[in-house]
């Protein structure tokens, strides 16, 4: 949780392999990232994170499902494996009957999903979300929090980010970030501009 400003996209990029620290280390599974190259972190990225962004990123003239695939056709998996896999992922963020349908047929909170789908096509380790519940209605959060709650359970790290205080409460740990310094610990009372991390 922390401020506009306060470092957090930073934080998720060098999470994410998208940013290397300026000064100190991060170790993803005990490998320096800093000592990649390139070509090593884009495999890491492709393969053990999952990335949701707030503003979706879907392609508009794709349906939900090649939406969906697009992490394995770069992963060189085959055509009918990337879409059982895809079909698999859509029907388990509820969109198995929306599979052929564009982005511009989904509402957004079903756009979400879709986003939410591609991040997990992979069965990446770890998976980053920026606002994966800002466009979801109450039950449709309910049900991603579970999801998220139960790939949790299976082993994966979720980082979270969110506006909202509730579906902080539901992290089982909470990271306060101003002016780059972390902090952990629920203690400290949410602002307006406050968002969460999980």
């Amino acid at each position: 949780m922390g401020p506009l400003g306060s470092g957090k996209s930073t934080l998720m990029n060098i999470i994410g392999c998208l940013d290397v620290p300026s000064a100190g280390t991060y170790e993803l599974s005990g490998v320096d990232v800093g000592h990649m190259d390139e070509a090593d972190l884009a495999v890491v990225r492709g393969r053990r994170i999952g990335f949701v962004f707030q503003q979706f990123n879907l392609l508009p003239t794709m349906s939900a499902w090649r939406n969906v695939e697009l992490p394995l056709v770069y992963s060189g998996v085959g055509r009918a494996e990337r879409r059982r896999r895809a079909d698999e992922a859509l029907a388990r963020v509820g969109l198995a009957d929306r599979v052929n349908h564009r982005p511009g047929e989904l509402s957004g909170g079903q756009q979400q999903r879709v986003s939410v789908a591609r991040a997990l096509v992979t069965d990446p380790d770890l998976v980053l979300a920026d606002e994966p519940t800002g466009a979801l209605d109450s039950v449709s959060t309910a049900d991603l929090l579970t999801l998220f709650d139960e790939l949790h359970d299976q082993g994966r790290t979720i980082v979270l980010i969110t506006h909202e205080q509730e579906v902080a409460d539901r992290a089982g740990r909470v990271v306060h970030i101003r002016d780059g310094r972390l902090r952990e610990g629920r203690d400290h009372p949410p602002t307006a501009a406050t968002e969460g991390m999980r």
